[in-house]
């Protein structure tokens, strides 16, 4: 990797930290927005899921621009279309116009993984790329880290506004210093352009529907877990919002080093439904559990079990479609599976919230990201057995 790779993955980091600053803080300060808008928990929820759904719509189409016309443009678009929704969102004072601003800023959002996903693959050898991919978690991780320690301290003091508008300024700037310097990566030969007709070549490939309702659980479990984890820490277990901060910092620092790790342990075993599965298989206990225990210091326990599992497999995952489809469409495949993720995220935030004005607590949302856990165990059997079909295809 020369300077311009160097230069282009530093950025790409850089920029999924600034916009982590946003995008968690949405979660962490969920006590104190629901306050100011005066809102429940299922309206809580409609926020998040209303930024989703739009970001999981734009998923293909990011993918395919992605492959068609490079990817660093669509970062650039994004990140600063997010930024500006994002200031945009600090200024309102109506539920509806909160709504709609997250609905606009989740397309604009779009624009940023997939995109992020294959830039930096690009610039990493083959036998790289999970680990690669898993830097891109890793900056979103930083990003948490920094908003945990430093939010809540913020807010206190100047207000979930003030703090909002800030992160949204510092990420216009990271917009700004990537457009001027990130590259994308020139290919050593000009293939034929992605048309519509190998779009739904790829999708007719029974594979790439596993991936993608692995990729459904995957981020049903992640969006589950931290858009409503503060909020389950102060409403059912009494902590003080900069408790939950300190809480949601480790969990962040424990999770942006289990996914280079879980990236690098596919990598040298070669076997990635393998990770998949155990990381799953660990998390649907960990899910029973954080409702159960009842002591602060078990809880504790668990949320750093389930961080350190939560993002264990994420690499892994998105490169089984990459290996078995080829880099050429690796735009298309990420956009196509995180579709399905999106969904997912949009279902499970949404009823967790639902389930919580209904129950009064997030017991049974829990159990039931416990439940798909199980199944995602499932899936990846399948898929261990696709996958050692496909590639034993090529030497047939």
């Amino acid at each position: 990797m020369g300077r311009d790779g160097i230069i282009t993955v530093g950025l790409v980091v850089l920029c999924q930290v600034v916009h982590f600053l946003t995008f968690a803080a949405i979660p962490l300060l969920l006590p104190l927005i629901r306050e100011d808008l005066e809102i429940n928990f299922t309206q809580a929820g409609m926020l998040s899921a209303a930024g989703m759904l739009s970001y999981a719509l734009g998923q293909i189409p990011a993918g395919y621009l992605s492959d068609r016309v490079g990817p660093r443009r669509l970062l650039f678009i994004g990140l600063l279309g997010w930024s500006v929704m994002s200031l945009g969102f600090g200024l309102i004072h109506a539920f509806w116009l909160a709504l709609t601003i997250l609905c606009v800023a989740g397309a604009f959002r779009a624009l940023l993984f997939a995109p992020g996903l294959a830039l930096l693959a690009s610039w990493f050898p083959p036998q790289r790329r999970a680990t690669a991919m898993s830097l891109f978690v890793l900056g979103g991780a930083g990003g948490a880290i920094l908003l945990s320690l430093a939010g809540p301290f913020l807010a206190e003091r100047y207000g979930w506004r003030a703090t909002f508008i800030v992160f949204a300024i510092l990420g216009m700037g990271a917009a700004c210093l990537y457009g001027a310097f990130a590259r994308d990566r020139s290919r050593p030969q000009k293939g034929r352009p992605i048309s519509a007709a190998d779009f739904l070549a790829i999708a007719r490939f029974p594979i790439l529907w596993v991936c993608s309702w692995l990729q459904f659980v995957r981020f049903a479990v992640v969006m589950g877990f931290t858009f409503w984890l503060p909020s389950f820490l102060v409403a059912d277990r009494g902590f003080s919002l900069p408790t939950a901060g300190l809480v949601m910092a480790m969990s962040a620092a424990l999770s942006a080093p289990s996914n280079t790790l879980g990236a690098y342990v596919s990598d040298r075993l070669r076997n990635p439904p393998l990770v998949i599965g155990v990381a799953l298989a660990v998390l649907a206990g960990a899910a029973a559990l954080l409702p159960a225990v009842e002591s602060d210091p078990m809880l504790i326990a668990v949320v750093a079990v389930y961080s350190i599992f939560m993002g264990f497999y994420f690499g892994p995952l998105f490169l089984v479609p990459v290996e078995v489809l080829g880099s050429r469409v690796a735009g298309t495949t990420i956009g196509f599976s995180n579709l399905f993720a999106n969904i997912g995220a949009f279902v499970c935030v949404y009823t967790l919230g639902a389930i919580r004005d209904e129950a009064g607590s997030f017991a049974w949302g829990f159990i039931g990201i416990s439940a798909a856990c199980i199944a995602g165990v499932v899936l990846a059997v399948v898929l261990a057995r696709m996958r050692t079909r496909a590639l034993a295809r090529p030497a047939a």
